[in-house]
């Protein structure tokens, strides 16, 4: 089922998400549904607090990333299978270089700005059966695990831009928080009724 994807100014997307355990409410059915949105949608990644939920629990796929021109071979094949779903996720490191990659949000439709994160982070989760992993990802895929992670600590990637670009999108995500922007996906807005 597709979900409805909440718009900037909606307090959840300020909220730290709760751990949750396997006991969680139709768990199986929420990963399900949030794959089915985020692709619905053409993201590469979808965090709970994105659909309403203030809990740790986010789905990647870097799938649409695997075709960038710049990504060696090794990159592409990476990239074509890393699927993910974490819940309770936390970062333990973030280290290497810092650069910066075009960033767009999906509760933030038609803002995309440059955010500079670390190359590489090491992150422990659980997977949808809540087996334990810690692992080290680096590149495009850690950027997206960051930007979800962000998600989870009620962080949002125009929170990480200058104050001058802020000022320059500020019309935009005020739109966003009215409603009055077009997306072909389900969306609800702060202080609108969805549509």
């Amino acid at each position: 089922m597709i979900l409805s994807i909440v718009g900037y100014g909606d307090p959840v997307l300020r909220k730290v998400g709760e751990n949750i355990t396997k006991d969680y409410p139709n768990l199986d059915e929420l990963i399900a549904n949030m794959y089915d949105t985020m692709y619905s949608a053409s993201g590469v990644g979808l965090a709970a607090p994105q659909v309403g939920l203030p809990i740790r629990l986010f789905v990647v796929d870097c799938a649409p990333f695997a075709d960038i021109e710049d990504n060696t071979p090794e990159e592409k094949e990476f990239l074509s299978q890393y699927k993910r779903t974490f819940i309770n996720a936390k970062i333990i490191k973030e280290e290497g270089e810092e650069w910066a990659f075009n960033e767009g949000c999906l509760s933030i439709p038609d803002v995309h700005e440059l955010v500079v994160r670390k190359e590489q982070i090491t992150i422990e989760y659980c997977d949808e059966n809540f087996t334990k992993y810690t692992e080290t990802i680096n590149g495009l895929a850690a950027r997206v695990i960051q930007h979800e992670y962000d998600h989870i600590e009620g962080i949002l990637f125009t929170d990480k831009l200058s104050s001058l670009k802020k000022k320059l999108i500020a019309k935009r995500l005020k739109n966003i928080m009215e409603g009055k922007v077009f997306t072909d996906y389900k969306m609800k807005f702060a202080t609108k009724k969805g549509r």
